[in-house]
């Protein structure tokens, strides 16, 4: 069975979530050698900077600081994410691994942020749980379609292009 989370635990988590997802795409973006999946990265980190001053906002917290100073901390290297990336930067395969380990990410937040959001009784943060959810489910996507472009495979957009009667 789960554990239930109290309001300020589950934002504190979220914080916590969102700086590492952010932390992960800057480190990934400052070495990606392919132009398209740099900007998709950098893109993306800067919108979980967003996620996570959506949940500062309501954090009644002092345990991270002033935000500016927060987003500016270095980053957790013994996060299991981000060895996993630094491990793929040695390997010469930044842009495919960073692909594969932020769609393994984003997912596990859209079910993490789903399931907290049940548990939120505060409407104003349920409803940035909700959001976030939406936007993280977004980033699968774009993440999961530049996947596709990094690796070779067709993408959505031309796929009308080969389907044939």
């Amino acid at each position: 069975m789960g554990r239930e989370y109290s309001l300020q635990e589950a934002i504190s988590l979220a914080i916590k979530a969102e700086k590492d997802s952010m932390d992960f795409y800057r480190r990934a973006a400052s070495v990606a050698k392919n132009d398209r999946a740099r900007k998709v990265l950098e893109m993306l980190a800067s919108e979980e900077a967003g996620h996570l001053k959506s949940f500062f906002d309501h954090y009644k917290g002092a345990e991270f600081g002033d935000l500016t100073t927060y987003i500016n901390s270095p980053a957790d290297k013994k996060n299991p994410t981000y060895m996993k990336l630094e491990k793929a930067i040695s390997e010469d395969m930044v842009e495919k691994k960073a692909l594969e380990l932020a769609l393994i990410e984003e997912k596990d937040c859209i079910g993490q942020y789903t399931q907290l959001a049940q548990g939120v009784v505060d409407p104003s943060v349920r409803a940035v749980f909700e959001r976030v959810v939406k936007e993280t489910q977004a980033h699968y996507d774009l993440i999961e379609s530049e996947y596709a472009h990094i690796m070779g495979m067709v993408h959505e957009s031309d796929q009308d292009i080969f389907v044939r009667e």
